[in-house]
């Protein structure tokens, strides 16, 4: 079975066909940039111009930086505060033709394609999966039920915003090096461990295709720590998913 899935983050927006059997992508993505200011309107011809890429015209699964309930977006934290309170699952349904949209937050999504077809299989108990880039996004499971829109890149870890001192973007905007950079996902991490106690972290984004650049200096966090096997499609392919239980 197929479905198409949209990935809406802070920098791009991307999307693709993909295999629900499998848990893959049926044709390579296409990605467009994510508009400045990243008003609704805006973001919505960017989903529309993804999707018309592939002529597709079925349910579309769409993911969302921030807390999304019932369709409606309710916070904004890396696009524009136009999105707060509005009924984003209807805009986009309407711009792209009336098809069926479920929308649902972006991190949550990554995490149930890697709970199903990646790195979390099969794995009991606390699972955290985060996705590291313009902020930073998280999905929270038990027994492998996931508990929705937990936002904990928002937590402050000393005296910042988590997401404005471990984000990709912070890295990037400070000029950080790797090991600089681990140093501070690990503080992250450490403080997550001591809220949550998970046994597993599982570390999403762009960034997880260089685990290797900044894993390996992450020290004294007891849960076990691996990247995201479906790496930046993870989103993609778990908006499918979503689209598809509906």
């Amino acid at each position: 079975m197929n479905l198409f899935g949209v990935d809406i983050g802070g920098s791009g927006i991307k999307g693709a066909p993909v295999d629900l059997d499998r848990g893959d992508l049926t044709q390579e993505r296409h990605k467009v940039l994510t508009p400045h200011p990243a008003t609704p309107e805006a973001v919505a011809d960017g989903v529309a111009e993804v999707v018309g890429h592939f002529g597709w015209s079925g349910p579309v699964g769409i993911t969302f930086p921030g807390v999304v309930t019932g369709g409606v977006t309710r916070t904004a934290a890396n696009v524009d505060k136009g999105w707060v309170d509005r009924d984003a699952a209807s805009l986009l349904s309407q711009r792209l033709g009336g098809v069926e949209v479920t929308l649902l937050n972006d991190a949550d999504a990554a995490g149930v394609a890697e709970m199903t077809f990646g790195a979390g299989r099969g794995r009991k108990g606390t699972v955290m999966m985060l996705t590291l880039g313009t902020g930073i996004g998280s999905a929270l499971f038990i027994d492998g039920r996931l508990v929705p829109n937990t936002e904990l890149g928002h937590l402050e870890l000393h005296g910042h915003e988590a997401e404005k001192h471990a984000s990709t973007k912070a890295k990037e905007d400070q000029e950080l090096s790797w090991t600089h950079w681990a140093r501070r996902v690990q503080k992250y991490l450490a403080h997550l461990e001591m809220l949550f106690s998970p046994e597993l972290f599982i570390i999403g984004g762009g960034v997880s295709r260089k685990a290797d650049k900044f894993l390996p200096h992450i020290e004294g966090v007891r849960a076990e720590i691996v990247p995201a096997e479906l790496q930046n499609n993870a989103g993609i392919v778990g908006a499918a998913m979503a689209a598809a239980s509906r």
